[in-house]
């Protein structure tokens, strides 16, 4: 990839290609190191090895952080998400959506509640700060937005607890699944939360001013890392897949409705308060309900053969209903998964065959599939493929029998 001036290197940038970043996508009009190992020394299998039995760190100030601050700061949060913002308690993380007026879920960020009247969108890949100014054009709640000079990394795996507890000391163990510690690294000062991008036990750490201090934090993570065999990653998407962690642009884009990538949790029946697609969301909720969803495909998960899928995928793979029948959905995120030893995959399906069992057909690159030009058989399994050692709060949800609750 040619590297200029037109899109914006992290502070964590020239860090990530002395740890051995050698490609890199684009996210939020930043670089974004995806892939250390190189391919002929095993590549994101390896790296993948790290994650589920060591720990790793990862370069992901790609997710831009939005702040939004003053004395409207919650009263404008609760206008552009759609869940409940005022029971956010301070120092509390949340996940959440973003939606436009037609209900299209514009970004799905992890909220961040650090102090009463300021709340950080720690972004997906989709350019929010526009977006939240705009609204606010119009609206003119007393707040200031803006982006800041916060950078995180996320430090993921079995031993990132201990690995932080070495950093910060033995509260590490007393930060609970999306909660917020504000301490110092290297003498800098970070935000920290419970989260990440795996389903792993992880964590991310934001430093503030990040343009000036990224060497500290990333040096005194690798000098205390080397004792829990700490290695630079990028982000294991095979992870995130079998978590059932969806990818914006990927998985959902605005015009994708909550409904369809199971996140009816996310639009609650009984917030007062108007949001930012409100009634098209009830709306659709209602049709939902009645038996006339609105809309064609639905997510689901699929275990399905060929060759182990051992890279990102190029393109949105089609599928189909039979071997010889005309496509009717497509791949959004494969990946191979060693505990299950299976390919497995986020998919788009017709909204009327979406039942555990069902069988569908994918159109494989010939790299991948058991015999070029064929497809191979799909099947639809329960989505996370695997427990989570960190369940989201889907998986939460979902335990407690309500996967669809408000």
């Amino acid at each position: 990839m040619l590297i200029d001036t037109r899109v914006r290197k992290s502070p964590y940038w020239e860090l990530s290609v002395q740890a051995g970043a050698w490609r890199a996508s684009i996210y939020n009009r930043m670089y974004h190191p995806r892939g250390y190992v190189p391919r002929e020394e095993g590549g994101m299998s390896v790296e993948y090895q790290s994650l589920v039995n060591d720990v790793t760190l990862w370069n992901v100030a790609v997710e831009r952080q939005i702040r939004v601050k003053g004395p409207d700061a919650e009263a404008f949060t609760n206008y552009v998400i759609t869940r409940d913002a005022t029971r956010i308690p301070t120092l509390r993380a949340r996940y959440v959506i973003l939606t436009n007026e037609k209900g299209g879920i514009l970004n799905d960020p992890v909220l961040l509640r650090v102090a009463d009247d300021e709340f950080w969108f720690s972004i997906s890949d989709s350019d929010l700060l526009l977006w939240l100014q705009g609204v606010n054009v119009g609206k003119r709640f007393d707040v200031e937005i803006d982006e800041i000079d916060v950078a995180p990394v996320q430090i993921q795996g079995p031993k990132s607890a201990a690995l932080l507890a070495d950093l910060i000391g033995p509260v590490a163990h007393e930060i609970p699944s999306y909660g917020l510690h504000i301490t110092k690294i290297a003498g800098r000062d970070v935000v920290i939360s419970q989260t990440g991008f795996t389903g792993e036990k992880g964590y991310e750490i934001y430093l503030y001013d990040a343009t000036k201090y990224a060497e500290d934090l990333w040096n005194e993570i690798l000098r205390v890392g080397e004792a829990h065999n700490l290695r630079v990653v990028a982000p294991a998407h095979h992870r995130r897949i079998a978590a059932g962690i969806l990818s914006w642009g990927q998985d959902l884009d605005h015009e994708t409705l909550p409904f369809q990538v199971n996140l009816a949790y996310q639009v609650p029946r009984h917030k007062e308060a108007d949001y930012i697609g409100k009634q098209r969301l009830e709306e659709a909720r209602a049709r939902l309900e009645a038996g006339a969803p609105p809309y064609e495909t639905q997510l689901v998960g699929f275990k399905f053969g060929g060759r182990p899928i051992d890279d990102y995928a190029p393109d949105f793979w089609l599928v189909s209903e039979s071997e010889t029948s005309e496509p009717t959905g497509y791949v959004t995120s494969p990946w191979y998964s060693p505990e299950l030893e299976s390919n497995i995959a986020l998919a788009h399906v017709p909204v009327g065959r979406t039942s555990l069992g069902t069988e569908y057909w994918i159109h494989l690159p010939d790299v991948y599939s058991d015999e070029p030009g064929r497809p191979v058989r799909a099947e639809i399994v329960e989505v996370p493929f695997r427990p989570s050692v960190n369940p989201n709060q889907r998986e939460l949800l979902k335990q407690k029998g309500l996967d669809a609750a408000v």
